[in-house]
């Protein structure tokens, strides 16, 4: 019997990764190894799981920018402002950091298409933390209260629902986690990379987004307060 693959003979070949190696590792070297031993006139081309994951791979950065300009937008819409958003999605990174960090120390998981689902999924929980502060200090500060002030407030407030929300999610993810029998593996994926994800985004985004919201926030006032003068100066003119 003969086998034939896009119409030319072929040998079809089936392995597994070496344990403690990824799937992306084992191609690489897979490609190494053919362009050293495979003669003149010989070719390779991965079919199956290993070619979805090789074409999936191509379009995650893809994904990851979309989901972010989307956020971006809707924030804008929510705020009415440009550069107020950038405080609430400056927490999708450290969210992002977190879930890579809990990837790497667990070498029994490995970065593959569930995780990439648990790292799409956070960027919308690690920005609700942030939209959690944000929210309330915008609304004080519109009102008349000085901007560290209201953003004070607004931290001390919020911190207990953002402490009992992230827990919860926490808790409620903890089956995904410890799960076992068939399906284990993906499930510990998405399950380890969220956990990771929402921690540092509660242990790390509290802090963070609160100091870049004034940041941003005095940027924003100080332009209209140039912008206010420049007007009254023309009328005066």
């Amino acid at each position: 019997m003969i086998s034939h693959y896009n119409l030319f003979r072929s040998v079809e070949i089936n392995g597994n990764t070496a344990e403690g190696y990824s799937s992306g590792e084992a191609i690489q070297a897979l490609r190494e190894v053919a362009a050293n031993v495979l003669p003149s006139g010989y070719g390779y081309e991965f079919s199956g799981l290993t070619r979805e994951e090789i074409n999936a791979g191509s379009s995650t950065i893809a994904i990851f920018g979309l989901s972010i300009i989307f956020v971006f937008l809707f924030l804008a819409a929510l705020y009415e402002s440009w550069t107020i958003p950038f405080s609430v999605l400056f927490a999708v990174p450290i969210g992002a950091f977190g879930a890579i960090l809990a990837l790497t120390f667990l070498p029994s998981l490995s970065n593959n298409v569930y995780a990439q689902i648990g790292l799409v999924a956070l960027i919308g929980l690690a920005a609700k933390n942030a939209i959690l502060i944000v929210e309330y200090a915008r609304s004080r500060f519109d009102i008349g209260i000085p901007l560290v002030k209201a953003t004070l407030q607004a931290v001390r407030l919020r911190l207990r629902p953002i402490l009992m929300t992230s827990l919860a999610f926490i808790f409620g993810v903890s089956p995904l986690i410890f799960a076992t029998g068939a399906g284990a593996n993906a499930r510990a994926t998405i399950g380890w990379t969220v956990l990771g994800g929402m921690l540092a985004a509660t242990m790390l985004a509290i802090f963070i987004v609160p100091v870049l919201f004034v940041t941003i926030a005095h940027f924003i006032t100080g332009r209209e307060s140039l912008s206010q003068l420049k007007e009254q100066a023309a009328q005066h003119e």
